[in-house]
């Protein structure tokens, strides 16, 4: 079995005002994604999500049930997406194989018991981006390219927020139980995602940053509005946000990010804007 796993518990805003930095990192912090030949979850306990990433070379990778699932097999009561960011790579659900170009999307429902990844080229491997949720029935598998995503142009250069974010895996572009993914570049010369920042009680959300450059970094920002903390991330990390937390970030370098949500609310508009005076 090629898959690691953790499991991560909630936590009180109460409790994270007086964490340090380590242990901040350690709770909220996801730092070992994209491994070659392996698949990496987080089974986080805000709303059940899973984070993880695949990246198979020479074999396919077989995504298997973990022991906190208590369950015969991944699918058996949740629903996955998929984002692919590196070369292009397959996903087989059952007998059907998807075909996953960069920045490619998958949407896999409730009840599927076979799925593998595998990249073309071992040399130039797909990098598959994972989000899981709890399901409670089951919706039809859909591929979503690039130009299935819903767009939407948001800030400015002034502000130096100016961003496109793609809707991918949102009820209004696929059926889904509760699962919803998306991805946000910033553009040249900006360096601030999701500012003005929001908290939205009834979801909870992680964050997955990557094209960060090497020797450059993102400066993601969490807790409650009056009590804000900081993370550092590097590339091809992620941040679990509880529900409780704006979830914000500034780069010193162009990036972009997948986010991931889940809840009760299927609302994408469903946010508590935070003014930015305000924010402590």
């Amino acid at each position: 079995m090629k898959t690691y796993y953790e499991t991560r518990y909630a936590s009180s805003p109460q409790g994270v005002k007086s964490y340090d930095t380590q242990q901040l990192r350690d709770e909220f912090l996801i730092e070992n994604l994209m491994q070659q030949d392996q698949i990496v979850l987080v089974y986080s306990h805000y709303d059940r999500f899973i984070s993880g990433s695949a990246v198979p070379t020479v074999n396919p990778l077989k995504l298997e049930a973990i022991d906190p699932l208590k369950a015969d097999y991944f699918l058996e009561r949740r629903e996955l997406g998929i984002i692919n960011i590196g070369a292009e790579g397959i996903v087989k659900v059952g007998d059907l194989e998807y075909v996953l170009q960069h920045r490619e999307a998958l949407y896999v429902g409730q009840g599927n018991k076979e799925i593998t990844f595998s990249s073309k080229l071992a040399t130039n491997p797909a990098l598959f981006y994972i989000n899981s949720t709890p399901a409670h029935k089951t919706y039809p598998n859909k591929k979503i390219g690039i130009n299935d995503v819903e767009v939407i142009e948001l800030g400015a250069p002034e502000t130096a927020n100016a961003r496109t974010l793609r809707k991918y895996i949102v009820n209004s572009v696929v059926d889904v139980c509760q699962l919803q993914m998306g991805m946000t570049t910033l553009k040249s010369g900006s360096s601030w995602n999701t500012m003005p920042a929001h908290v939205h009680d009834r979801r909870m959300e992680v964050y997955f940053y990557f094209e960060i450059l090497e020797d450059q970094a993102v400066c993601h920002f969490m807790g409650q509005p009056q009590e804000t903390r900081h993370i550092w991330v590097a590339n091809n990390q992620a941040v679990i946000s509880p529900p409780w937390s704006i979830h914000s970030g500034s780069g010193t370098s162009n990036y972009s990010f997948i986010w991931g949500m889940a809840g009760e609310n299927l609302d994408y508009g469903d946010m508590d804007h935070c003014k930015i005076n305000e924010l402590k």
